[in-house]
C-alpha cells in the first residue's frame, strides 16, 4: 500500500515521504509474483524485477549505513570483492525466492529510515566520503540521490512487470 506524500511538511518530512513513496513503488511493482516471475528478463535485457530488489536493498544499505552512518557492511554483503563481481547483487538474485527478496528490500529501508531518524538534520554530514570528490554528502543530498535512483528504477520495474504478466500502473 502506498502514501501520497503530503501537500507540505518539514524538508525532512518531505524527503523520506517522498522516497517512502518510490519505496513502496517498488514492491507495489512486485507484489503477487512467483520466484520464477521475479527472474524474467526481458528479450532485450538481462535486468530482473529480483535483480531491482536486490540491487535496491544494497543501495539503502550502502549509501546509509555505510557512505553516511560509518556502519560496517551489512552480513548480505560484507567480504564481497566487488571489483571482481560488480553484477553481484543483480546475478545472484534470481537465485532467491520471492518472499526472500521482497524482505530483503523492506528490511534494508527500515535499517535507513533508522539511520535517517538518527541523524541530527539534514546538514549532517557522511562519514564517507566521495571516491571522485574526496567531500562528504549532507543527508539531504543522500535522501535526493534516493529518491532519484529508486524513481528511476521504478520505471523499470513498470517495463519489467508488464512484460511478466501485463499488469500496468502508476
Amino acid at each position: 500500500m502506498r502514501t501520497d506524500p503530503p501537500d507540505s511538511g518539514s524538508e525532512r518530512d518531505l524527503l523520506t515521504a517522498y522516497l517512502d513513496y518510490q519505496r513502496d513503488t517498488i514492491l507495489l511493482k512486485t507484489e503477487g509474483l512467483t520466484t520464477e516471475q521475479l527472474a524474467r528478463p526481458i528479450l532485450s535485457s538481462s535486468l530482473t524485477l529480483a535483480g531491482l530488489l536486490n540491487h535496491l536493498a544494497l543501495v539503502e544499505d550502502t549509501w546509509f549505513r555505510v557512505r553516511f552512518a560509518g556502519l560496517p557492511d551489512h552480513q548480505l554483503w560484507a567480504g564481497h570483492d566487488w571489483d571482481s563481481d560488480p553484477d553481484y547483487e543483480f546475478r545472484t538474485a534470481v537465485d532467491l525466492a520471492h518472499g526472500e527478496l521482497r524482505a530483503r528490500y523492506a528490511d534494508a529501508c527500515a535499517r535507513s529510515r533508522e539511520v535517517v531518524a538518527a541523524a541530527a538534520s539534514l546538514d549532517a554530514l557522511s562519514v564517507g566520503t566521495s571516491s571522485r570528490t574526496g567531500n562528504r554528502w549532507d543527508l539531504r543530498w543522500i535522501l535526493l540521490h534516493l529518491i532519484e535512483e529508486t524513481a528511476r528504477h521504478a520505471g523499470h520495474a513498470d517495463l519489467l512487470r508488464e512484460a511478466v504478466d501485463g499488469v500496468t500502473g502508476d
